[in-house]
């Protein structure tokens, strides 16, 4: 199976320019054979939690129309889509939450970030439970940028039979992960990680991409470089 990790600079608090950037992804990865393509964290916003928090209009739905060019997109390439924004909950706050669109533009699950960073305490609600669905026959997990901090989640993972790991994250350029979080995670697991990351500059400060992906063994097997909008493909098939 072929997996995009997608990266571009998200257009602060513009959910219709953010969802017709994606849409084009989506199409492109699907075209080069992608069945799955992950985005980064607050990808439908931007990284902006303090936008989110003062602005109403910015929480979605989990069926929220403004998705619907994703769900068209997803439909005419036949592919999945993890996309991340602040999608509301049932306690009246949205979560950082990504919808996994199916490739028929159905909703396959959602997952609220579990371990919350900062000033998104004080915007956001925590999840309580982990992320998991199936394609082809292939079981991911879902974790969300400072959930690849703590071990359990991937443990978790791996224990339950998911042989591929997607972390839609937002690091900044001295974020230590891409050395000493994803490739750790791949490797102590036996899990192909998948991490898709923002470029350009947000609320967590200036972003490089580098979304791609580690196989088991720990090693780096695709790297969307720095600075251009695109993707990358890996296969994780087994």
């Amino acid at each position: 199976m072929i997996v995009a990790a997608a990266q571009f600079t998200p257009a602060p608090g513009d959910i219709d320019a953010n969802v017709r950037t994606m849409a084009e992804l989506i199409r492109s990865a699907g075209v080069e054979g992608a069945r799955l393509v992950v985005f980064p964290e607050l990808s439908l916003t931007g990284y902006e939690p303090t936008r989110v928090r003062t602005d109403p209009g910015l929480h979605l739905a989990e069926e929220d129309a403004r998705l619907g060019p994703l769900r068209d997109a997803c439909r005419a390439v036949s592919a999945a889509a993890v996309v991340n924004g602040p999608v509301l909950t049932a306690s009246g706050r949205p979560g950082i939450t990504s919808l996994v669109i199916g490739p028929d533009g159905m909703l396959l699950t959602r997952y609220d970030k579990a371990n919350l960073y900062g000033i998104e305490h004080d915007v956001f609600a925590p999840g309580t439970t982990d992320g998991r669905f199936e394609l082809d026959g292939v079981r991911f997990a879902l974790a969300t940028c400072y959930d690849n901090r703590f071990p359990e989640p991937a443990e978790r993972a791996a224990a339950e039979g998911c042989a591929v790991y997607l972390a839609s994250s937002v690091l900044d350029v001295a974020n230590d992960s891409f050395e000493k979080v994803y490739p750790v995670r791949a490797r102590d697991n036996a899990l192909y990680v998948v991490l898709a990351n923002v470029l350009g500059g947000n609320e967590a400060g200036t972003c490089e991409g580098r979304s791609g992906a580690w196989g088991p063994d720990g090693e780096r097997i695709a790297d969307a470089g720095p600075a251009d909008p695109g993707f990358a493909l890996a296969d994780v098939g087994r």
